[in-house]
């Protein structure tokens, strides 16, 4: 266990766009780590890199001085000017064995994530793991580990509520809007081709919704989200033209001022009276107040929205405690497995010396004496000798075995 180790640079000490000088892209992934691996003589290793997070997992006999971590990181060769990259040295977080391993638990439970409790992570570790060793990069002992890691993170997620409750305001504003009741296929008005409406359209697409118009300021942003939606794009001094109707309309822009004021409004309804839904997720609002005054609107607003979203992760915050305690006992559980998985690695060469003892002993040391037995005494010795063979080969591991047990049992009431 003391050979694992952990170099990480997270959100916590990095500024997330810096942290894309890190990321290393699929193509050069294999290559960049075979080479840190052949030269700094690592037994397994494997890399995770999200938009939060970049971090080098592995097993090796080196202590992380600041001196390794430099040469380690020179020879990931990232193109990076020295000033920057010594920035990065001391931004960089290690972590080696225990302390390492519930590093690698808490990261993969989402305790440790830019926003507590999201599930992705998980996916994200298994992804990278599973890259790394289809490219021969890991072994047993990352196999064992993210077996585990797997397991707990599940536990977690099961049996505390840290990933229940949403918390950002984009998926709030769709269980929102999901709630009510419209048409089949609603006629959808995105109002700003942002970070913010792209999501919540990732939302609206994977739940069959087909039908979208985007309207922007900068027209090159408005047609490439059309064309992921299958929709149409118009630039947005175009709104105020559109005679075409909506069922519902989505708003999130950058303006300082109301985008749907009272005139505006009005030409959109274009003479309809149905209740229309309004989901205005700018700060601050892109609708007028007047709008809402004078129009019957199911509306849906950031701040409502946001209130809600501190609150779910505050209780989210609560869970930390329910899913240490289940790190820790996965924690405890893993320390044996590793353990007895060493006395089996080390015990591997057992069965084949028992096996040339056998053969020594029936054709040469005994070879006379046996010639000289019938074929009856002969069969009833083999079947003795068999046995024999049989029980020394399990009893040492059994042995072990039950050992290692009892001595976690009671480390355990200790």
């Amino acid at each position: 266990m003391e050979h694992l180790k952990v170099i990480a640079f997270t959100h916590k000490h990095v500024d997330l766009k810096d942290l894309g000088n890190l990321v290393i892209c699929n193509e050069e992934l294999e290559s960049r780590l075979i080479n840190v691996k052949n030269n700094f003589d690592i037994e397994e290793i494997f890399y995770v890199g999200t938009c939060n997070r970049v971090e080098f997992v592995f097993h090796g006999k080196h202590t992380l001085t600041s001196e390794f971590v430099k040469n380690f990181l020179r020879g990931l060769n990232f193109c990076v000017p020295d000033e920057q990259f010594d920035q990065f040295l001391n931004q960089v977080t290690t972590y080696e064995g225990l302390d390492a391993l519930h590093h690698l638990f808490r990261m993969s439970c989402s305790l440790e994530s830019l926003v507590v409790g999201e599930k992705e992570i998980l996916a994200q570790v298994r992804r990278a793991y599973e890259r790394c060793r289809k490219g021969g990069l890991t072994g047993d002992f990352m196999r064992l580990m993210m077996n585990s890691l797997v397991k707990t993170a599940k536990e977690v997620y099961t049996h505390t509520m840290i990933s229940r409750n949403p918390v950002s305001v984009v998926s709030l504003a769709y269980r929102k809007l999901r709630d009510l009741k419209f048409t089949d296929n609603p006629r959808i008005l995105l109002v700003g081709a942002g970070e913010t409406n792209q999501n919540i359209s990732k939302y609206l697409q994977k739940h069959k919704f087909s039908n979208f118009v985007v309207f922007n300021r900068t027209m090159d942003k408005a047609e490439r989200l059309a064309k992921e939606l299958n929709g149409r794009a118009f630039p947005l001094s175009e709104l105020r033209h559109y005679k075409e109707g909506f069922d519902i309309l989505i708003t999130c822009t950058g303006s300082t001022e109301p985008v749907i004021t009272s005139s505006i409004y009005a030409s959109l309804l274009n003479g309809e009276t149905s209740k229309k839904i309004v989901v205005d997720l700018a700060i601050p609002n892109d609708v007028s107040e007047e709008v809402l005054a004078e129009n019957a609107i199911h509306y849906i607003e950031v701040s409502g929205l946001q209130a809600i979203a501190n609150k779910n992760l505050q209780e989210r915050y609560n869970e930390l405690i329910h899913a240490e305690r289940i790190i820790e006992s996965n924690v405890a559980e893993f320390l044996p497995i590793l353990k007895q998985r060493k006395v089996e690695i080390a015990m591997r060469q057992v069965p084949e010396r028992v096996k040339e003892i056998k053969s020594f002993a029936l054709n040469t040391v005994f070879a006379n004496e046996l010639n000289s037995l019938d074929a009856s005494s002969r069969e009833v010795l083999e079947k003795v000798i068999n046995y024999m063979e049989k029980k020394y080969i399990s009893g040492p591991m059994v042995l072990a075995k039950e050992i290692l047990i009892a001595k976690s049992k009671e480390a355990a009431e200790n």
